[in-house]
């Protein structure tokens, strides 16, 4: 099945053209994010990573400021913000046209980051609250203003509709059958909301087995359906390294194959550590697929 080519996402008045699959790389500014080579805490390195991200040929800079691992802490709402406070203003100093997306599950966040420092993209890992950091339940305790009809939405879902920038959805569910209902009803209430920007992202590693990513992955062609653009975090997680009895360190090239494996079946967007290296796959992925 061919990947369907024809999207653009709204950021903030300009265009992003995802008619040739684009690389999102990861800028954590945490201390314990699950790949070493991703921490970054100083100014100095956090300049350093979103200029290595768009020199490598990235378009979207992901900013996450607390870990999803498993078996991380949790890191309280002002923790959070504490650190986003202090590394989007470098981000945005270092590459003022780059696009930016943060990795934030909380509504109050989410409207910080848009409305105090003009994030472009929020990545939301939780599926619109079903579970929180580590796959814990997320408690829904936000006040949203709104419309009442809506009230019974999830919080993040009645934000993104006062926010009106592109939404990244992630599934936890572990099979494609559950993947599909939930994200046709969570779709649907986005849309009720004004939210017009819906990324998709299967949600490898997340509420799943090692098997289940894979059976994902082998079908992931099959979401298409919505046509929406599918985003594919793939890169280092345990579902490659464990399989090769390596460490998240030594996941490069089992990355690249994964990366690959997504491509063809349909993402657009690649999150990843790697940037030059998915960049690469991108080319000669698109360069197969011209020949078609």
């Amino acid at each position: 099945m061919k990947r369907n080519n024809n999207y653009t996402i709204n950021v903030h008045g300009r265009l992003l053209d995802l008619s040739e699959p684009v690389v999102m790389g990861i800028l954590n500014c945490t201390p314990d994010s699950f790949f070493a080579g991703s921490r970054k805490q100083t100014e100095s390195e956090i300049a350093g990573r979103a200029n290595q991200i768009i020199r490598e040929g990235g378009r979207i800079i992901d900013v996450g400021a607390f870990s999803t691992r498993p078996g991380a802490d949790e890191v309280s709402e002002e923790e959070e913000m504490r650190r986003l406070r202090f590394a989007l203003p470098i981000v945005r100093r270092e590459q003022p046209d780059a696009v930016v997306s943060v990795d934030t599950y909380r509504p109050d966040v989410a409207r910080m980051v848009v409305e105090e420092y003009g994030a472009d993209i929020i990545n939301d890992v939780s599926e619109g609250g079903i579970t929180g950091i580590v796959d814990k339940p997320l408690e829904e305790k936000y006040d949203v203003e709104g419309d009442d009809k809506f009230k019974d939405y999830p919080a993040i879902f009645r934000m993104m509709g006062r926010l009106k920038v592109p939404y990244i959805l992630m599934s936890v569910q572990g099979n494609l059958r559950d993947m599909v209902l939930g994200f046709s009803r969570e779709i649907q209430q986005l849309c009720d909301l004004g939210v017009k920007d819906i990324i998709l992202d299967p949600g490898y590693g997340f509420g799943k087995t090692m098997q289940e990513n894979y059976d994902i992955l082998r079908e992931q062609e099959k979401l298409q359906v919505f046509d929406r653009p599918i985003l594919a975090g793939l890169s280092r997680k345990r579902l490659i390294w464990k399989i090769l009895g390596l460490t998240a360190d030594e996941a490069l090239n089992g990355t690249t194959v994964v990366n690959t494996m997504a491509l063809e079946r349909g993402a657009s967007i690649l999150r990843v550590h790697d940037v030059k290296e998915a960049v690469q796959a991108v080319i000669i992925t698109s360069q197969l697929n011209n020949c078609q």
